[in-house]
């Protein structure tokens, strides 16, 4: 209980006055983990009366009857409450009932007011419950802070488990067709993720390159990745492969919906990216007229690569890709040593392109003859792995100073 010399003067001068008690005020949630947006709902629910109750319901049984997983113990969770100025009782909620779970301590407790905020998904049994009681029930709009915007619970935690490293893509065939409005029943979107891989304080590729960064941004800050972006306009194949890891298979639809993948063992030594040193814009180039029946059919045969683990389809779906961007207006990439095939990635028009070789000599014998020439490995995190996989001291220090020419 958290009980102030104010909230005694404040009931000594009700009481004087016409002998009421304290209008008592009844709130309760989930409170994972607290963050400002509970700080700014209990500070709006105590402005409605002079005594603020809160409850919660025990981890156990946040669990068992919601699914969701408190970050506090309960017993942090209740010194912390009542830490709180404007907090004066602190309760635990044990009824076994999804939408009132705190009915016998309302009952017993007989507070005038339930505060609740506008998502509450439980409205109808809380005013069903203040109308036994006779409280007034109270909606109340959630508040942003002074700056920024409006916090979740779920995305606090989304941010506390978000990975530290993730790697970044290259993707085959059937780009487009994950954009919602060019999805195809039947059809399919063949990406790889790779490494090395990036983070927040590391990042050795070209910004803007076409290799899902604004992607792999997004799961590093535990955002909704596919949600972030649809939002720009373009498909979820990016955040989908980061997320995934792994040489994968994609439905075409206006969600990801994976048919199966491989660790893209198969590609080891085999592939690169090329630094066109051109930025790529995505957004920019989305609705620009494309052959969606050429990346479509282009996308079957890259399937059918993964599936038989064969470098040689695969190579086969990339050059079918490649000649659809031709045919969109891309600038023809050089031919590096004896690559099987290369096509620009992602939305193309610049940034990075992949290329594929038959065997890690020859490779080998291409990165000797093109500086913007890098090696890629395809990336599949094994359960728990989050680590950093950079790139070789030679690449590395041939990566950072082209960079830094570029920049001056």
């Amino acid at each position: 209980m958290n009980f102030s010399r104010l909230d005694f003067a404040r009931w000594e001068m009700v009481n004087l006055r016409g002998g009421q008690s304290m209008k008592k005020v009844f709130v309760s949630g989930a409170f994972s983990v607290v963050h400002a947006g509970h700080i700014r709902f209990l500070r709006d629910a105590r402005a409605l009366g002079d005594y603020l109750i809160v409850s919660f319901p025990p981890a156990d049984m946040l669990w068992r009857i919601y699914g969701r997983k408190s970050v506090l113990r309960d017993e942090d969770k209740i010194e912390l409450l009542e830490s709180l100025d404007m907090v004066n009782e602190v309760h635990l909620s044990t009824d076994e009932d999804e939408a009132v779970s705190f009915s016998s301590i309302f009952r017993k407790l007989r507070p005038d007011v339930l505060a609740v905020t506008t998502d509450d998904h439980y409205m109808v049994a809380k005013k069903r419950l203040c109308a036994e009681v006779g409280a007034e029930f109270v909606v109340l709009e959630k508040t942003a802070p002074a700056r920024g915007q409006i916090t979740s619970g779920s995305e606090v935690l989304a941010r506390a488990k978000a990975p530290t490293h993730v790697p970044l893509r290259v993707d085959f065939a059937g780009g487009w067709l994950d954009v919602p409005d060019n999805a195809r029943e039947g059809e399919y979107v063949v990406n790889c993720a790779i490494s090395p891989t990036v983070s927040l304080r590391e990042w050795e590729y070209r910004q803007g390159g076409g290799l899902g960064g604004s992607g792999a941004w997004s799961v590093l800050n535990g955002w909704d990745p596919v949600r972030s972006e649809l939002g720009l306009g373009v498909g979820w194949q990016d955040p989908a492969v980061i997320a995934e890891t792994g040489c994968c298979v994609w439905k075409s639809g206006r969600y990801p919906v994976l048919e199966f993948k491989n660790t893209g063992e198969f590609l080891e030594g085999k592939m690169a990216v090329y630094d066109t040193r051109i930025r790529h814009d995505t957004p920019g180039v989305a609705r620009l007229e494309r052959n969606l029946d050429a990346i479509a059919r282009a996308g079957r045969v890259a399937r059918l690569g993964v599936s038989q683990q064969e470098v040689m389809v695969l190579a086969a779906a990339v050059q079918m890709s490649y000649r659809a961007q031709i045919d969109e207006g891309m600038v023809a990439l050089p031919k590096i040593a004896d690559e099987l095939a290369s096509k620009y990635c992602g939305g193309g028009h610049g940034g990075y392109a992949v290329y594929l070789f038959a065997s890690t000599k020859d490779r080998q014998q291409a990165l000797k003859v093109c500086r913007d020439l890098y090696p890629v490995e395809p990336y599949c995190r094994t359960f728990g792995r989050d680590e950093p996989v950079p790139w070789t001291p030679f690449y590395l220090r041939r990566v950072r100073e082209s960079l830094r020419k570029d920049h001056l």
